[in-house]
């Protein structure tokens, strides 16, 4: 990889991980409004070390290593950046196992979006999706199958790790509507302030394995992974104390967000049945759809401002 490809796919994890975590960042600022200067200032230090380095670096670490355990931690950690041609096929061979399973994550994530959650409509036809909420079962059913089928017939493991995509959509999915329920009532509540801190750590966790996930539609390696969702987080722990109402104005950017996982979930599933996607679709098609529903936001807001 050469430094522009390598600069290319930094600051396309960076914008990802920064509009994917934009719900997590509203219900962090609604929790911290009413938490103490000490309290808010550990999460923003110790908290980001938490968030950056063990979650963002740990997992995607820790899921390298355990699809490819012939590595060892070392060689997981530097595998992409390694001259020796082991590795290299060591990575080859295991590559799909991940990329199907974070594929499905992420497509399970697209659909349970356009077909069940309240969203600004900004593309035709999203309001009638909305109101055939009941498809999206079916929908996950099928798509499910369908990956499963074709991957049993390259390699059973892979469907299973389709399968361990989708379940781990439902669990996170789960968290994620426990949090949005109880955000106002935490808000409010008597409460201690290092108990709402130390609960917004484990919904930042429960977030960041979507952005974890779609990391890898950019690439394997850890240390640029690191890097690119370590610069989004801290973007985003910034807007979670300064400028969270003026994101939230941009209306559509939430709309970005979810298209741009349905083009990485793409990217990762036809991946891992040896479809060849050049590794710079996936940045440039992030900062691509990202920039149109900006620009669709901003014209919005403006009209909205005469």
């Amino acid at each position: 990889m050469n430094i522009f490809s390598a600069f290319l796919t930094i600051a396309g994890l960076a914008l990802f991980e920064v509009v994917s975590s934009i719900d997590n960042a509203i219900i962090n600022a609604e929790v911290l409004h009413g938490v103490g200067a000490k309290a808010k200032k550990w999460f923003l230090t110790w908290g980001l070390f938490i968030g950056v380095f063990l979650i963002r670096g740990l997992l995607p670490w820790l899921i390298i290593w355990a699809t490819s355990p012939s590595l060892g931690p070392i060689g997981a950690l530097t595998a992409t950046f390694s001259s020796d041609p082991s590795v290299h096929e060591a990575i080859a061979k295991s590559s799909p196992l991940l990329l199907v399973g974070g594929g499905t994550f992420l497509l399970f994530l697209f659909f349970s979006w356009l077909f069940t959650e309240p969203k600004n409509f900004a593309v035709r036809g999203e309001k009638f999706f909305l109101r055939h909420n009941v498809w999206f079962f079916a929908i996950a059913s099928i798509m499910l199958l369908a990956i499963v089928w074709f991957a049993l017939n390259k390699d059973p493991l892979m469907a299973f790790a389709a399968v361990f995509g989708s379940t781990t959509y439902f669990i996170t999915h789960g968290f994620k509507e426990s949090a949005a329920q109880t955000e106002s009532e935490l808000a409010s509540s008597s409460r201690s302030d290092w108990s709402k801190v130390l609960y917004l750590e484990v919904i930042d966790a429960t977030f960041s394995i979507d952005g974890v996930l779609g990391a890898f539609a950019f690439t394997l390696s850890i240390p640029l992974i690191l890097l690119g969702c370590g610069v989004g987080a801290i973007v985003v722990r910034q807007l979670t104390v300064g400028n969270i109402s003026s994101i939230k104005k941009y209306l559509y950017l939430e709309n970005g967000a979810m298209y741009s996982v349905l083009i990485l979930g793409l990217v990762m599933v036809l991946d891992s049945f040896e479809v060849h996607i050049p590794e710079w679709i996936s940045p440039v098609a992030t900062f691509t759809i990202v920039g149109y529903f900006y620009l669709k936001s901003k014209k919005a807001l403006k009209f909205l401002e005469q």
